[in-house]
């Protein structure tokens, strides 16, 4: 309903990722029996790389792999759980592993144990490296298990959460498998960048069509388009090479009667005119920590609020290391200002990361539980 900037019962909440052991633990769910202890046992093992892809491609193991995240969202009183489809394991490597785009990453853990993946770098040093490496494919069997995996657990909770398959789209899983100065030279060969966008363009838009068609109500696609300064290209690059992409997508999804959620991070003032235009139904997070102050949550769902909604914008420094009391204030007022008519979720300004702290946490989700129920009524 929020979506179809309706007024359902409550503002709906959400979180793109929840690392945080610390407040699994608060809600009485220890952390351990999924992601960490499946790496942990996988990493031991003999062929662990072949063994690993034969666990993503099995809907039970994932399933049991989702359980207690999704257990604390409802404990938690927030609506969506995320089921990865892409960004998946494919070769273990010293202190980490590369994913199936080319992506280094990390495996390391906070002071409360909790499991942070971290991207370190890119795998490929050329464009030869990248036209040598597998290429992920929409048809592989882990694909479609990943997202029923997440649609038994949803069944599990008596649908207490709606369980969204997430993917990733063309900006992020382009660049990174390089690293940006490999990527940006790359850039200057119009060829080799039509052939890589194009490449994640076309496992984006195959992965929403075969999630459309098997029930997916909503696709999240991960595609950060910025930093903390601007864009990470040129606006006209975008629109060349990512943005026709983006309008195909969201054309295929809405033909198959789903909707599509953008996370990108970063100061997108320069394209979002063009990224609305492509027919997104909702945009994350609106970063609040960019450095142009213009690029403000309040503004653009002044201007957009008809046809977009909006998630997020509480800022993951403020809840670190902010005034309860300025927590409170800000949660309010996007509560009051923005939720009023639906096209608003409650979240963060990005994800909850291991540095939240337990009290600022329950300060917001105290705020949503007093004020998020419609119609809404939230004093100044």
């Amino acid at each position: 309903m929020a979506l179809n900037h309706e007024e359902p019962d409550r503002v709906p909440a959400f979180e793109s990722a929840f690392t945080n052991n610390t407040i699994m633990k608060s809600y009485g769910i220890e952390p351990g029996a999924g992601i960490k202890d499946g790496y942990e046992s996988i990493k031991r093992l003999p062929g662990k790389d072949r063994l690993a892809n034969m666990a993503f491609s099995n809907q039970k193991w994932l399933a049991k792999g989702l359980v207690d995240g999704y257990e604390l969202l409802r404990r938690a009183k927030i609506d969506i759980g995320l089921s990865y489809v892409t960004h998946t394991y494919r070769k273990g490597i010293e202190g980490g592993y590369i994913d199936e785009f080319g992506r280094i990453m990390n495996v390391d853990y906070y002071e409360d144990g909790t499991l942070i993946l971290g991207y370190r770098g890119g795998y490929f040093k050329s464009f030869e490296d990248y036209e040598k490496w597998k290429q992920p494919s929409p048809h592989e069997k882990r694909r479609l298990a990943a997202f029923l995996a997440g649609k038994q657990v949803q069944e599990q909770m008596n649908n207490e959460i709606l369980s969204v398959p997430a993917i990733g789209g063309m900006m992020e899983p382009a660049w990174e498998p390089f690293g940006i100065e490999i990527f940006s030279r790359i850039l200057a060969k119009p060829k080799q960048a039509k052939k890589i966008f194009d490449d994640r363009g076309n496992l984006a838009l195959e992965l929403v069509k075969i999630l459309g068609e098997n029930g997916a109500e909503l696709v999240l696609i991960w595609d950060d388009y910025g930093f903390k300064n601007g864009l990470f290209m040129s606006p006209r690059n975008f629109k060349t090479y990512v943005l026709p992409w983006l309008k195909r997508i969201c054309d295929a999804a809405h033909k198959r009667n789903c909707k599509i959620l953008l996370h990108s991070d970063g100061d997108l003032t320069m394209i979002f005119d063009d990224i609305v235009n492509c027919g997104i139904d909702a945009i994350h997070p609106i970063e609040p920590t960019t450095a142009n102050p213009d690029y403000d949550i309040f503004s653009l769902a002044e201007k957009y609020g008809d046809r977009l909604t909006f998630v997020g914008n509480i800022s993951p420094v403020l809840l670190a290391t902010g005034e309860i009391s300025e927590i409170r204030e800000y949660s309010k007022k996007l509560i009051r200002e923005i939720a009023p008519g639906g096209g608003y979720f409650f979240s963060s300004g990005h994800s909850i990361v291991p540095s939240v702290t337990l009290d600022r946490w329950e300060a917001v989700m105290d705020v949503r539980e007093k004020y998020g129920s419609y119609p809404i009524n939230v004093p100044s």
